[in-house]
């Protein structure tokens, strides 16, 4: 019966049949995708607080260790931001090392996540950082080991928080 109907239709129309009866099965196009603005630490003076959430080495007493957990310390840095959006190595490692470099990292939606290897006294200190960041906070969990001779000797942890407060000081 199709054969019937479509032999009786005028060769002109039977394109706008074809087309309406594919454009029926055919898929909707894609929504374009957008791209995401990435988030990146924004350099300037910003304030730094780590506390002191473990500390441990091998001669440690209780007494030492409820001692440690009350260290609050906080500086102000003016920090620096990288391309990829590394801050500093120096303002990241604080007191817990010199000398330091990225072992590994990454940066990406507001999330981080390094390892610094670094100087440290007679030794070495190695410094896992993981947490989130926007333009202007951080929020991490840090854990430093600091070895010598190949042992460790001491391992702290610490809760890292920053806030951009301005642009560095001149001069």
């Amino acid at each position: 019966m199709r054969k019937t109907v479509l032999a009786g239709m005028p060769l002109a129309i039977m394109p706008l049949v074809t087309m309406l009866a594919l454009g029926g099965c055919s898929e909707p196009a894609p929504a374009p995708e957008v791209e995401e603005t990435p988030i990146l630490m924004q350099a300037g003076e910003w304030v730094l607080t780590r506390k002191t959430t473990g500390y441990n080495t091998p001669t440690v007493t209780p007494e030492q260790y409820q001692a440690a957990l009350k260290q609050t310390s906080e500086d102000k840095v003016c920090l620096s931001v990288d391309a990829e959006g590394l801050p500093d190595v120096a303002a990241m490692a604080g007191k817990d090392g010199t000398d330091c470099t990225y072992k590994d990292k990454m940066v990406r939606k507001g999330r981080m996540i390094a390892t610094l290897a670094c100087t440290a006294g007679k030794g070495t200190s190695e410094i896992a950082l993981e947490g989130n960041y926007t333009a202007d906070t951080l929020t991490l969990g840090e854990t430093m080991t600091q070895s010598e001779s190949g042992g460790a000797v001491l391992r702290a942890t610490y809760d890292l928080s920053g806030k951009r407060i301005g642009d560095c000081p001149k001069g």
